[in-house]
This record gives C-alpha cells, structure tokens and sequence, in this order.
C-alpha cells in the first residue's frame, strides 16, 4: 500500500521519536486507486495478448516444440514480449519452450543482478552472455556519431550463434508496431526504399529464423502495460543518450503527426498490410511489360461509346 504524509499530524506528538523519520502520520491512498491500476493492467495485457497471438497466428511464428530464444534488453519491450509469451504459453494449444537470454554487453554502471532476480521470480528459464562490446563500439565509433549500427551488428550475431549452438528454433525480439512505422520512413527518407522489419524473418545466413510477436501492439500500450506491471526496465545508457539520431527525429514526426491527426498511424500501418504491387513503380513485383488490352469474349456486346 502506496502512503502519503497526513499534513494534519502533530510534529509534536511523539518526542522518542526518530528526528531524522518523518513526524507525519501516514495516510492511506484509496483503494480505489489500486482498482483502476489492476483494472487498466488488465484490460492492457488482454489487448496485448491478443494482438501478439494474432501475429503469431497469421505470421506462423511459433510451432508445436519450438524452442524459442526470448532476447531481452532489459528494456520495456522485451520484457513485456516475455510477460506474454510466457501467458500465451500457459494456455496455448501447442507445446513450445521459453529461455529468456541477456547480452551484458558490459555498458557502465550496468546493474547486473536485475535481470537475473527477475527471472528467477517469474520462474523462467534464461541465459546471461557477457561480451565486452561496449569498449569494442567506442573504439570503433568517432565521437559524436551514434553507436546502434555497430552495437546492433555485434548484438546480433552473438545472439545468432548461441541459438544456432543451443538448438534454438526460434529467435524472438521485442521490435513493435511503432518500431515497424519507423523504420519504414527510415529507409524510405535517408535509403530509398521502401520497406520495414518483417515480423518473421529468414537471417541472411539461413539458420536463424527471426519473430517479433509484438508486431501488432502499439508502444504507447507496452509503455503503460510495463508500468502497471512493475518491471524493473534498464535503460539503454547508448543508444538512449545520444540525440539528433535519424530514428529519433523520425519516431518524433510520427508522434506529432498521432497529436494532429489520430488515427494517421493506424492508416499507415493498415497500408504496410495491404501492398498492390500493380500500382507502386517496381518491375520485378508486377510484370508490367506484358500488360496487354483484352478483347471482350463477345465483340457483338460492345457499346459504342459514339452512339451513347
């Protein structure tokens, strides 16, 4: 129970009492606070267990005995990736394993025993690797640049050899809708291309394949949902203090443009859904030289357009 001092309380009342304690009576909040608070994270975890089972369904991301590499940050999104699946788990259809797997990447002042005592509590299996590639970055990276696209690089093919060699099936990370959004004018703003994180993924050396459960579930409900949930999220002491990074200014435009025109985001991403490569400019999508006009089966049907 969350208390608060009673500004009513005597400072007077009791002179035994410790001088550096506060003085005040507590004051309890009421329940109905905690109500609202379970109510919301509630309502949170089915909408977000939902949405992750859709994707998992229509993407075909996880399969009767699967051994699925859960990649946890320490972030927000990973963790509430693992909070679902770990649900979804529980009352799936299919049998499927879960390890829960950390790269401490040995970042200053990275508080070590987090993850770890949080794993434990929640009962699930995991795995800490530790590679020093922080100094690797700094060394690599001039000052002033961003370090993602190296730390990035290195994470990933750590993570992608330990699956190959611990047999895992599947490698989930914690990339979301809004991630998704991004990367999509990312590559179209500053690469010319059009196209975004997949939510299943072969890796390019073909033993690896890549899910993010959580491509259906917007971040502003993760955020929230970790909140209520109380989990202990590390931030990136990397990527998050470094500003004027291309991500940024674009995950920037997409929250003013949700503040001016709700809705836009959900449009955007019903559009990522529903490509007609007929009507977009690519010709190794659509056979666009073999376009040929079709003459009606019955000519005699014709109208003339004259006569009309």
């Amino acid at each position: 129970m969350i208390q608060i001092a009673d500004p009513k309380a005597d400072p007077k009342a009791d002179p035994k009492a410790d001088p550096k304690a506060s003085s005040k009576a507590p004051l309890a909040i009421s329940p109905k606070a905690d109500q609202k608070a379970s109510y919301d994270k509630n309502k949170l975890h089915k909408r977000l267990r939902r949405e992750t089972g859709k994707a998992i369904e229509d993407f075909n991301m996880i399969e009767e005995g699967d051994k699925v590499m859960v990649c946890i940050s320490g972030g927000k999104d990973s963790l509430t990736m693992l909070d679902i699946l770990m649900s979804l788990q529980r009352h799936a259809p299919i049998n499927f394993e879960l390890v829960a797997v950390n790269l401490d990447q040995k970042q200053p002042d990275f508080p070590e025993h987090i993850l770890p005592e949080y794993f434990t509590s929640i009962g699930v299996p995991y795995k800490i690797l530790e590679e020093d590639t922080y100094s690797l970055v700094k060394e690599m990276v001039p000052a002033g640049k961003t370090y993602c696209g190296w730390c990035s690089r290195f994470r990933r093919g750590i993570l992608y050899k330990y699956a190959k060699q611990e047999g895992f099936t599947k490698v989930a990370l914690g990339h979301h809708r809004d991630d998704m959004l991004g990367t999509l004018f990312l590559n179209l703003f500053y690469g010319g291309k059009m196209k975004t994180m997949p939510a299943k993924l072969l890796s390019d050396d073909k033993e690896n394949i890549v899910i993010r459960p959580l491509a259906y579930c917007k971040e502003k409900d993760i955020e929230r949902y970790s909140q209520l949930a109380k989990m202990p999220i590390i931030p990136c002491n990397l990527c998050g203090s470094q500003d004027n990074m291309q991500r940024q200014v674009i995950r920037e435009m997409l929250v003013n443009w949700e503040k001016q025109h709700p809705g836009r985001l959900d449009s955007i991403y019903r559009g990522m859904t529903d490509i007609v490569p007929s009507h977009m400019l690519d010709a190794s999508l659509f056979d666009f030289k073999s376009l040929q006009r079709q003459e009606p089966a019955n000519t005699a049907q014709r109208v003339s357009v004259v006569n009309v």
